[in-house]
């Protein structure tokens, strides 16, 4: 959901439902599809509610293990569809039962990979919908087939390496020395496409699947960042649409420093609940206060790194480390064991936090996507203000999130931020939002829900960052009702 350090597109969703996924006794037959057709996978079944094929899929599907696969050539410049193309990679699992349609999903980041998501996704959703549905995962161009490399200089670890909290002129001078070579880098290594890889040429490229696989209609269920992609095909394509369902909202129309600040709040709300649950807890090695211990670590790291394997924990590592957790409660007892261990002397807990937060998506086009969807302070001077102001509400995150996209005031790449989308003209769009998530805020997807058309708010009470397919049955039970039979939930509906 998720990003190298707290990011409000954050693709650790996928992460979860892995976990999730293994622990599924689905049969993996069915999950291949064996069950459905075996015809090669080059038409479709006839289908209901508007969805269906109304014509040939075009796609050369293959077995590829779970799943089938395909790749679909399109623009780079869809303005210029004559000009040079990219190409796209698909992956399915068949519906199993009377098939409505295409459901295509997306797990976030930017730079989580859609098409493993929807085999691991087509384990954990209700089998009402998997009966129902071809799940389709479409990488978003910079992955898969299409995949853009800046190089590996610096690499994750070094990018994350250095203190986001600025103390020092070092700190500052480290933070853009860093940053402005991973920039330089991506311009050299994946100069040429770096302006055609904003969202709304991913929605375009979704639309373009639908219609090479024949269908007049899809359906779709995206997260995190995924929601971004929703938006904009509801608002591009409305009268393609048969159902929406976007799961931890990123709003769009903010900027860039808007959206990182009110991420940074949204992680501190995450936190705090995490130490009341810790607090609470007689075996919680930080209680009974785990802020006072966290904030024991932060200072003992700012003033020297604390032995660890495979490299010693600083600043950049304790920041990155800490947030990871906070996505789900089902991480928080590796938090605090982790903080504990540390202030023991040894960091290596921690740090492999971090790097299971580094290996999850794909920084290169995260940033390839983000700096180039928002609109960013002209200079990084200027970001790093924003990052002082932050930290004045959110002292934890504040500066570690906002201070990561100095890099956006360095791109090379014209910014063509998104706007507000009011999508009219579409059916009911369900927003599904989370009142403690660290990622994507609540008050987000209320704000999304109010603005769109056809918006209607589904509410989880609860913790972590999303929640459809995650065993919650109110949440679950709505969206299958709403996919299946296009009854959506009232609107505010609370679970």
């Amino acid at each position: 959901m998720p990003r190298r350090r707290p990011r409000p597109l954050a693709a650790l969703l996928v992460l979860l439902l892995l976990t999730a996924a293994c622990a599924s006794e689905a049969d993996d037959n069915l999950l291949s599809g064996e069950s459905a057709q075996t015809d090669g996978g080059n038409s479709s079944p006839d289908s209901t509610d508007g969805a269906g094929s109304q014509g040939t899929d075009t796609l050369d599907w293959s077995d590829c293990g779970r799943g089938e696969c395909a790749e679909l050539d399109v623009p780079v410049d869809y303005d210029n569809p004559d000009g040079g193309t990219l190409t796209l990679s698909i992956e399915r699992v068949r519906a199993r039962g009377d098939r409505i349609g295409a459901l295509f999903v997306n797990p976030g980041g930017p730079g989580g990979t859609a098409t493993d998501f929807a085999v691991q996704l087509a384990r954990v959703l209700p089998s009402d919908i998997t009966d129902r549905f071809d799940i389709v995962g479409v990488d978003p161009r910079g992955l898969g087939s299409s995949d853009i490399d800046c190089g590996n200089d610096p690499d994750p670890q070094e990018l994350y390496g250095v203190d986001y909290s600025i103390d020092s002129p070092e700190d500052t001078t480290a933070l853009l020395d860093v940053s402005q070579q991973y920039v330089d880098a991506c311009e050299a290594n994946a100069g040429d496409l770096l302006p055609f890889l904003g969202t709304a040429n991913v929605a375009r490229d979704i639309d373009a699947v639908r219609e090479a696989m024949g269908d007049e209609q899809l359906s779709y269920l995206g997260y995190s960042y995924g929601t971004a992609i929703g938006q904009e095909l509801a608002q591009l394509f409305p009268d393609r649409i048969r159902a929406m369902v976007i799961d931890g909202v990123l709003e769009l129309g903010p900027t860039g420093v808007e959206l990182a600040t009110e991420q940074a709040a949204g992680f501190e709300t995450a936190l705090q609940s995490y130490a009341d649950a810790c607090n609470s807890d007689d075996d919680c090695p930080l209680a009974p206060d785990a802020i006072a211990k966290i904030e024991q670590l932060e200072a003992q790291v700012e003033q020297a790194p604390i032995p660890a394997d495979p490299r010693d924990l600083g600043p950049g590592e304790l920041s990155t480390g800490l947030a990871f957790p906070l996505y789900s409660p089902t991480l928080w007892g590796s938090l605090s064991d982790a903080v504990a261990n540390a202030l023991d002397g040894d960091g290596s807990d921690m740090v492999s936090l971090a790097d299971q937060y580094l290996d999850i998506a794909d920084t290169d086009i995260y940033f390839a996507v983000d700096c180039l969807d928002s609109d960013w302070p002209d200079t990084p001077e200027e970001l790093l203000a924003a990052g002082k102001a932050a930290a004045a509400q959110s002292p934890h995150f504040g500066e570690p999130i906002v201070n990561d996209y100095v890099r956006c005031a360095m791109w090379p790449a014209e910014e063509e931020p998104l706007t507000a989308v009011t999508a009219p003209g579409t059916p009911p769009i369900l927003v599904v939002s989370t009142t403690n998530d660290p990622a994507t805020p609540y008050e987000a997807g209320v704000r999304t829900a109010e603005r769109l058309e056809s918006g209607v708010l589904l509410t989880y009470e609860g913790d972590g960052h999303t929640v459809v397919g995650q065993g919650v049955s109110c949440v679950d039970d709505a969206v299958v009702k709403y996919l299946v039979d296009l009854e959506p939930p009232e609107d505010g509906t609370t679970c």
